[in-house]
């Protein structure tokens, strides 16, 4: 994503505000890397173009994915059928090229005092003809594959056996006689054409380790967390050249450790900073209109989480620095209500509010929930959408202008240029990620101090990736339900099943109930997805035949009157079923629905499958999800459906679905850079970031300019790192 980030981008305020000048000396690592010896010009464009390897220090950072023990030397008899790699030396027996053209291949035998292998290429022919000689001895490693019953080795690793240089032929000087693992390095087959395996890449990273040292790699971590932990420059050596086994776990922790304790450091700074230089609204009391409202019309008891969450809102808007609030809860934890009451208390303050919503339907669900909860106070709220006609558009305009409006609820029309408000002090903004950091800057610029900011997601975020992603930001947590509402009984149910699923669908509907119908979008394709629709749609209609049941349809080719219509029939009654693409995702709040049937469920991700799930058990009467897929479902689908089957804890699926899928993309609408690790992984370095949270935590508490002298190092690190990082606030 290119779009600037609205308050700095990477560390700029906090970076000056350090007052941290440039060092005097510079690094070699900063070294472009066609000046490295044995890459020049041809070879490092090459090195760009596929690893982006372009300085020293991208070298350095090219870490190898795993390493060989070659001191290792085993015999052809000892190789089993779950064998990987394996070393073995020997003497060549006859050398043939075989077939012609794509069917061309080089084979040979290698021949041990246990037994003989074939080895094989089918590239590279006419450089290893060149280069092997027959009756000679040779070190051979590759991976064992077999043919026919019959071990062999394609593509193997192959060089003269030299017994006296085995443990010191690849390594540098200064490590041969220490380290006896050899790395491997990702490489391409472009840059194996061009003479770039991942053994040359090595003796590359050979050169480079002769070039640089200490000086070069500075320590960047204070004193107290280095006690039980692995030097950096020595890190660096292991993590290449390791000694021993373990020394290169050692090294990989204490990096591990580096990149989660700098990224939390950074997101400390950002947000202390934020609390320091952003200035924000007052609202310096709660007054009449939220008590008024909590003491005589709030329609049921406020969870604990709740509660816990209007305090922090509370304590925010009370220090005169701008809110910026990241609010997360399950589906139907009761949001919504923590929005209304952030308004009242804007409201108590003399301030206008607006509620973004990602659609109309959504927007008019918000208005319509707020509007009948608002019904006996004297608090003027408006629907401001794209479809809203000329004259009631001129009202709330006129209306937002003059004051007399306290709450908008719309969709990116309040973001319009034309949109100008009196006295804006809260932003209220629902599933935050549908909106792009341009759109929601729009709405900092309607007020000569930006208003409060409290974006809302139904997508729970998972622990890890909130402590990383989302840090910088103040965050709340509802992780309890209203009271009465049942837990949603969720089965799985293979295709062939389908007419007993109509069949308990049909009793729901004797009953008074209604369902929902979903099929999925097909990314793709909108034509098939079109298609595959309306073939679920007859087919619904053939179990539920009209007039004895009424359907309505929703998808995305509706105009938005035709799908707010459908919509709004389902809501009222009027129909008892609804079929539809993934539209109904958000945006439909009918109590009365105790069904939701989800077509192909295997093509869905565990949380979109969550959050369609959560437009049933709304109302008091239990509610059932039913999920159906093909029974050729893949091995990864049924554990996500199994999932699913066994909790309806948000969380706990967030957690899994990142299990599952990794991070990714996760990140959504933020700047990208945030979960660029190198060697961390949210998922299995958990202990690891809470290790690195606290402790960056802590040096912030102390330190927060970084001024004291056992702290220079980390802000010449910032420094140094100041352009390779790319991301912001979400607001």
């Amino acid at each position: 994503m290119n779009q600037e980030p609205i308050f700095c981008h990477l560390f700029g305020i906090f970076v000056q505000n350090l007052k941290i000048f440039s060092l005097s000396t510079v690094s070699l690592l900063s070294s472009p890397i066609e000046y490295l010896k044995g890459v020049g010009p041809l070879r490092a464009d090459m090195l760009k173009k596929e690893l982006s390897l372009f300085t020293f220090n991208d070298l350095l950072h090219h870490f190898p994915h795993r390493h060989i023990d070659k001191t290792k030397v085993g015999t052809i008899a000892s190789i089993t059928l779950d064998m990987d790699f394996i070393q073995i030396k020997g003497v060549l027996q006859g050398i043939d090229i075989i077939g012609v053209k794509r069917s061309k291949r080089l084979v040979t035998q290698l021949k041990d005092e246990t037994g003989t292998i074939e080895l094989a290429w089918f590239q590279g022919i006419t450089w290893v003809q060149k280069n092997i000689v027959e009756g000679q001895a040779y070190l051979v490693f590759g991976r064992v594959s077999f043919f026919n019953g019959k071990a062999q080795m394609v593509h193997p690793e192959i060089e003269p056996y030299l017994a006296s240089t085995m443990s010191q032929k690849y390594l540098p000087t200064t490590m041969a006689q220490k380290s006896l693992l050899e790395p491997v390095y990702s490489s391409t087959e472009k840059l194996k054409a061009r003479g770039l395996n991942a053994k040359q890449i090595g003796k590359l990273t050979q050169t480079l380790f002769q070039q640089i040292s200490d000086r070069d790699v500075p320590e960047n971590l204070p004193s107290h967390l280095l006690e039980n932990r692995m030097g950096r420059w020595e890190a660096y050596r292991q993590i290449h050249f390791p000694t021993t086994q373990a020394h290169y776990k050692e090294a990989v922790d204490r990096l591990i450790f580096e990149e989660l304790f700098m990224a939390q450091v950074r997101l400390n700074l950002i947000k202390i900073d934020r609390h320091k230089n952003s200035k924000g609204q007052l609202f310096e009391k709660v007054g009449n209109y939220f008590n008024t409202f909590y003491n005589k019309h709030l329609p049921f008891e406020l969870t604990g989480a709740q509660k816990r969450v209007i305090k922090e809102i509370r304590q925010d808007v009370g220090k005169g620095y701008q809110m910026n609030r990241l609010l997360q809860g399950d589906v139907g934890s009761g949001k919504t209500m923590i929005a209304l009451l952030a308004m009242l208390i804007a409201a108590d303050n003399g301030f206008q509010s607006c509620l973004m919503a990602p659609t109309e339907i959504l927007a008019s669900q918000h208005y319509e929930s707020l509007s009948e909860l608002l019904k006996d106070m004297p608090i003027e709220i408006a629907l401001l959408k794209g479809s809203t006609k000329i004259g009631e558009r001129r009202r709330i305009l006129k209306g937002l202008l003059e004051d007399d409006i306290h709450f908008v609820v719309g969709t990116h029309a309040i973001i319009e240029d034309v949109v100008q408000f009196k006295n804006l002090g809260l932003a209220v903004i629902d599933e935050q990620h549908r909106f792009g950091v341009a759109q929601r800057a729009k709405l900092w610029k309607k007020s000569a101090i930006p208003p409060h900011v409290l974006v809302m997601t139904a997508t729970p975020i998972p622990r890890t990736l909130a402590m990383t992603a989302f840090g910088d930001l103040d965050y709340s947590v509802m992780d309890e339900l209203p009271p009465g509402r049942q837990p949603i009984k969720t089965v799985h149910r293979y295709e062939t099943s389908r007419a007993s699923v109509m069949d308990f669908v049909k009793t729901e509907i004797i009953k008074g109930r209604q369902a929902y119908y979903v099929y999925p979008l097909i990314e793709e394709s909108e034509k098939l997805s079109f298609e595959d629709l309306m073939q679920g749609y007859e087919q619904v209609k053939s179990f539920f035949p009209e007039p004895t049941y009424k359907i309505s349809m929703v998808h995305g080719r509706q105009s938005s009157v035709e799908k707010e219509t459908n919509m709004h029939r389902f809501k009222t009654g009027d129909t008892q079923i609804l079929v539809g693409t993934t539209v109904i995702e958000v945006g439909v709040n009918v109590p009365n629905a105790s069904v939701m049937v989800i077509e192909s469920a295997e093509k869905f991700g565990l949380s979109q499958l969550h959050q369609l799930r959560g437009r049933v058990g709304r109302g008091k009467e239990q509610s059932y999800c039913i999920l159906l897929s093909s029974v050729k479902a893949g091995r990864e689908a049924k554990e996500r459906l199994k999932i699913m089957c066994n909790t309806n804890d948000g969380f706990l699926i967030a957690e899994k679905d990142l299990e599952l899928r990794g991070p990714g993309d996760i990140d959504g609408t933020r700047q990208s850079g945030a979960l660029n690790f190198k060697l961390a992984n949210i998922i299995n370095d958990k202990i690891a970031l809470e290790e690195a949270r606290v402790a960056a935590f802590a040096l912030c508490e102390k330190d927060p300019t970084l001024q004291l002298p056992e702290n220079a190092m980390i802000r010449r690190f910032l420094i140094s790192q100041k352009s390779k990082i790319g991301w912001g606030k979400i607001a």
